[in-house]
This record gives structure tokens, C-alpha cells and sequence, in this order.
């Protein structure tokens, strides 16, 4: 399952600056992660502040 981004999001960029297939980019209101290129790794989740970040 592809890791999603919560309404916690802070938007400081920690997770895409992570993500080694760049599934992480800056949405309307905070950061998203496109479910097609995210390979499940979990990089972004370690690197979120404020645990924004978890497996769908």
C-alpha cells in the first residue's frame, strides 16, 4: 500500500527531499504523495516532524 499524507502536514518539504522516486510534491493545501510512483519504501514517514505520514 502507498504511504498517504495526513491534514497534520506542515509542509516543510522534509518528505519530498526524502523520497528517492520523487513521489512527493507540493498539493494545494499541503504535501501528496502519488500513490502510482510511491514504492512503498517509507523513507518520507521517518522524515516527517510530525508524523504526518503512514501506509494507506
Amino acid at each position: 500500500m502507498a504511504y498517504v499524507i495526513s491534514d497534520a502536514c506542515l509542509s516543510c518539504g522534509s518528505c519530498a527531499d526524502s523520497c528517492p522516486v520523487s513521489a512527493i510534491s507540493q498539493g494545494d493545501t499541503q504535501y501528496v504523495i502519488d500513490a502510482d510512483t510511491c514504492i512503498e519504501c517509507g523513507s518520507c514517514a521517518g522524515t516527517c516532524p510530525v508524523s504526518a505520514i503512514a501506509a494507506e
